[in-house]
């Protein structure tokens, strides 16, 4: 009889269990897709409004889908106005360029800060982190002035040159680094190979992921970095694509929102479609790192 009792308090159990699971999944999803939603927002409104007519951007109504499709006219006056495509790759150029010196410069640095045992290499981690304090604006005005007595304003490199360095690339990497098994790289060491076969040949190719997810932040920066060109940059032929919406936001163009946006989504399409195709890495990258 005592069993009998039992029986529907302990199948009840299993259904509280699975009730709240769901909720939890549910609170979580939910929780996710608000965030999403959050997030994705200025672009769907920026997507929506590059296709409206000026009377339905200005109306007090607000719609998502506009009743008249202005697209055309909006992302032709954009393209006619400003050389959007060539801010694009004038941006192109210069996160590609700015991101293998990078590489180059910070794959070797964090690979002796990880497996290499030399006096002070302790305090110049440190010296690394506390790079990571330092602003651009504070070495801007000495370097401006040797880029000026140089001749070199107005060019790629002078964009580029303040970056070549990144502290936050060999924190990265260093912590992706200490990982590596150690019996790997003392072997390739008894095969002969140098420091430097087996920096490029044996630890990098393991970092891919890091170098992925490395490779976004990177780019994201400086695709939409406007302190640094707005400095060096007068010409709006070498100008990247934050600088090139300011020269393209003038007086003539600067109450037209449809062109605006519709400029806005062509410089910002790239930088979305290189996310999304490498996406993958960049979460496998930000995983791993944190993690190991």
């Amino acid at each position: 009889m005592a069993g009998h009792a039992l029986a529907p308090a302990s199948a009840a159990t299993p259904v509280h269990s699975v009730l709240r699971r769901f909720l939890s999944l549910v609170l979580v999803h939910g929780v996710l897709i608000a965030g999403a939603i959050f997030m994705l927002a200025p672009f769907i409104w920026m997507l929506v409004t590059s296709i409206k007519p000026p009377a339905e951007i200005f109306s007090a109504e607000i719609s998502l889908w506009p009743k008249q499709f202005y697209g055309l006219q909006n992302y032709g006056f954009a393209m006619e106005k400003a050389p959007l495509l060539r801010f694009a790759l004038n941006g192109v150029i210069l996160c590609a360029g700015i991101l293998v010196v990078q590489l180059l410069v910070a794959i070797p640095c964090a690979y002796a800060l990880a497996k290499l045992d030399f006096p002070g290499r302790d305090a110049l981690f440190v010296l690394v982190l506390l790079g990571l304090c330092i602003p651009v604006q504070v070495p801007a005005m000495p370097l401006y002035i040797a880029l000026a007595q140089l001749g070199l304003l107005n060019t790629y490199f002078s964009m580029m040159v303040p970056f070549f360095l990144s502290v936050f690339a060999i924190f990265l990497f260093r912590q992706f680094f200490r990982s590596f098994p150690d019996d790997i790289i003392n072997a390739a060491r008894l095969d002969g190979m140098s420091e430097f076969e087996i920096v490029w040949r044996i630890v990098t190719p393991s970092a891919w992921p890091a170098i992925a997810a490395f490779s976004v932040f990177s780019a994201v920066a400086h695709w939409n970095d406007l302190y640094w060109p707005l400095i060096v940059i007068s010409d709006a032929k070498l100008a990247p694509p934050p600088l090139g919406m300011m020269f393209f936001a003038d007086a003539e163009t600067g109450s037209n929102y449809g062109a605006l946006t519709a400029a806005a989504t062509i410089l910002t399409a790239p930088l979305v479609l290189a996310f999304l195709i490498a996406r993958r890495r960049f979460i496998d990258g930000i995983t791993m790192t944190g993690v190991k």
